[in-house]
């Protein structure tokens, strides 16, 4: 079959095959993004699809939108069912499948990463944008060794002290990503609340000030405080986290983080709302410009 002819969504997929440096994640949720389309273009519900690999709806749901891995059989299985049937087109899915099962660098955490958390961390590497709102607790990526473990002991308060060790290396591990050659810029509004509340004590606070004021500087860190003066109108009252990719196949994601899990979202009209309201926070939150004055400020009065 000639270049010419080859459908879109071969060529779609080629395009992430011949770009290695697109990461695992990422190249799951295009996998999802191009079972979904087919099983569109079919005219297949998820339930028959579901059948077709002796799972659920709900199964076809998650791999839709890359939150698990796609096995060779059950793709094969789909693929066979979508009547996609050239064997070099076939060749790609299944190449694109192996390629996206490719453990990450967080797995070697699996021993204290919940399962529900791990799709994130993945989400975050592949970012090309992270819009992050947070009320209580100060971002993960803007999070000092100290500051971490005072938040990670509140989360597991029966942890033991070698588990809390994995959880602020797991969380420093994150980090990286700021400052790597392709980092994504991250774009952060923090309740005045969470820059008051002195986790990890008075000493541990002012660490964790002075390091929010050199993270501050990253020419790919936008840093805001949303002050006490903004109103419950404006405030989202939980925290959000929105992600955008430069890979045109796949769409932002919200992620809302709750105390034993996590809920993600991607359907357009979600994504616009809580588009709306971060763009609302940073409208109404202090200008960036007037972070480092503000950080002082508490500096001052942490002496």
């Amino acid at each position: 079959m000639s270049a010419m002819m080859r459908p879109s969504t071969e060529l779609s997929i080629r395009r992430y095959l011949d770009a290695p440096q697109v990461r695992p994640t990422a190249l799951r949720i295009v996998l999802g993004t191009q079972l979904r389309r087919l099983r569109k273009e079919r005219d297949i519900s998820r339930e028959d699809a579901g059948k077709a690999i002796r799972g659920s709806h709900a199964k076809i749901t998650r791999l839709e939108r890359g939150q698990v891995s796609c096995k060779e059989r059950d793709l094969s299985d789909l693929l066979t069912l979508y009547k996609v049937l050239d064997e070099a087109e076939r060749a790609d899915y299944f190449e694109l499948a192996r390629q996206a099962n490719t453990s990450g660098w967080w797995h070697q955490y699996n021993d204290v990463l919940e399962d529900w958390f791990e799709l994130h961390i993945g989400l975050e590497e592949a970012a090309s944008l992270i819009r992050t709102y947070e009320v209580q607790f100060l971002p993960g990526l803007l999070q000092t060794q100290e500051y971490a473990r005072a938040v990670s002991r509140l989360g597991y308060p029966s942890a033991s002290e070698d588990r809390l060790d994995r959880l602020v290396e797991l969380r420093m591990k994150r980090q990286e990503l700021l400052t790597r050659p392709d980092a994504p810029k991250v774009w952060a509004v923090v309740d005045e609340a969470a820059v008051r509340r002195p986790f990890g004590g008075r000493e541990g606070m002012r660490a964790q000030l002075e390091h929010l004021l050199k993270v501050a500087e990253l020419p790919n860190v936008t840093l805001q405080v949303a002050p006490f003066s903004v109103g419950a109108n404006a405030a989202a009252g939980a925290p959000i986290t929105i992600l955008r990719f430069s890979e045109p196949d796949l769409p932002d994601k919200i992620y809302l983080e709750q105390l034993t899990g996590a809920i993600y979202l991607d359907k357009q009209d979600a994504v616009d709302q809580y588009t709306l309201i971060m763009d609302r926070l940073c409208a109404e939150a202090d200008p960036p410009e007037e972070t480092d004055a503000f950080l002082k400020k508490l500096l001052q009065q942490l002496v």
